[in-house]
C-alpha cells in the first residue's frame, strides 16, 4: 500500500491524483463495517433555538470585548486552511457556554482553535474561582517539531505549544502525536466535549465519529468541523467536504440516536464576504 501510494504520488499529476484518493476514499468508506456507537451519553434536550442563544449572548459578546483582541493580536494566519477567525469565535462561545472539564480536539494543525479553546476553558476556571479543565489535543504530525516547524510551513510564526504556553495554558493543554482514531480507540480518559478537525473523509470521520460518541461523559457533545448538509457547499467559491456529511448520514441510518445541528448564519462575519460556518454540534435526537 506504501508502494503503491509512493508511485501515485509520483506518476500523476496533481488533478488526478486528487481524483484518485477520492474514489479510493469513497470505496473504502462503501465497503467499511458497520462502526460501535454509543450515543445515550450524548446531550438531550438541547435544539437550534439554544444553539443561536449561546451566539446572541450579551454576556459572552461583552466578555469577547476584551478576550478576542487578546487572541487576535497572536497573529494566527487564516490562510492556512484551518478554521476561520469567526469559526474560532463561535468555538470560543460554545466552549464557554458548556464549560467541559475535560476536552478533546481532533487536528491541531496550527493551533488556531486549540488557543481558543484553551482560552475558553482558562476563562471558565477564573469565573468558577475552580481548577482548570484539561484540553488533550491529537493531530498525526508533531505539530511542535522543533526541527521540521511545521507551522512556518503555514505561514504561522509560532508552535501551537508557544501559542498556548503564552496563554499561560501549558499546564492543561496536553499535545499528542498519534493517528486519532488509534487515540480514540486505545485511550482509557473521557470528556466533556470533543472536536473532529482531523481527516474529513466519510471513511475517517465515520468510525472516528462513532468512536468519539464512546468517549463522553454523560451530557457531552461533538463539534463537527465541514459538515456540509445534504452535501451542499455554502459558498459558491468555496470548496466542500463530503465526508462528515456522508458519516453522520450513514451511522443515522443504522440506528445512532443524534442529531446534528449546523451553526448555520452566526452573528459576525466568518469568510468569503459571509457569516456562514460549517460548524455542527451532535447531540441526542
Amino acid at each position: 500500500m506504501l508502494q503503491l501510494k509512493s508511485t501515485v504520488n509520483t506518476i500523476l499529476p496533481k488533478p488526478a491524483r486528487e481524483l484518485y484518493i477520492k474514489q479510493r476514499d469513497a470505496f473504502l468508506f462503501r465497503v467499511a463495517g458497520a462502526a460501535n456507537y454509543d450515543t445515550s451519553s450524548l446531550l438531550q434536550g438541547f435544539g437550534a433555538a439554544d444553539l443561536a442563544n449561546i451566539f446572541r449572548s450579551p454576556e459572552l459578546d461583552r466578555e469577547w470585548m476584551e478576550v478576542g483582541p487578546k487572541l487576535e493580536a497572536l497573529g494566527i494566519t487564516t490562510s492556512a486552511g484551518g478554521v476561520n477567525s469567526g469559526d474560532r469565535r463561535a468555538i470560543y462561545y460554545l466552549l464557554r457556554h458548556f464549560r467541559p472539564k475535560s476536552m478533546l480536539e481532533v487536528g491541531t494543525h496550527i493551533g488556531a482553535s486549540t488557543v481558543h479553546i484553551a482560552e475558553a476553558m482558562l476563562q471558565t476556571s477564573r469565573a468558577e474561582a475552580s481548577a482548570p479543565g484539561k484540553l488533550t489535543t491529537v493531530d498525526i504530525m508533531d505539530v511542535n517539531d522543533p526541527v521540521r516547524k511545521p507551522w512556518i510551513e503555514f505561514g504561522s510564526t509560532s508552535s501551537p505549544r508557544a501559542l498556548t504556553d503564552g496563554l499561560g495554558a501549558n499546564e492543561i493543554v496536553t499535545y499528542v502525536t498519534q493517528p486519532s482514531l488509534e487515540f480514540i480507540k486505545s485511550t482509557t480518559q473521557r470528556f466533556d466535549f470533543c472536536f473532529l478537525d482531523g481527516d474529513h473523509s466519510a471513511k475517517a470521520v465515520y468510525p472516528e465519529l462513532a468512536a468519539a460518541t464512546r468517549l463522553l461523559n454523560p451530557g457531552g457533545v461533538i463539534l463537527l468541523h465541514d459538515y456540509f448538509p445534504d452535501n451542499k457547499s455554502l459558498w459558491a467559491e468555496g470548496r466542500r467536504h463530503a465526508g462528515p456529511w456522508q458519516a453522520a448520514q450513514r451511522l443515522i441510518s443504522e440506528g445512532a440516536q443524534f442529531t446534528v445541528l449546523p451553526l448555520g448564519a452566526l452573528p459576525w462575519p466568518t469568510k468569503l464576504g459571509s457569516n456562514l460556518t460549517s460548524l455542527a454540534l451532535v447531540v441526542h435526537a
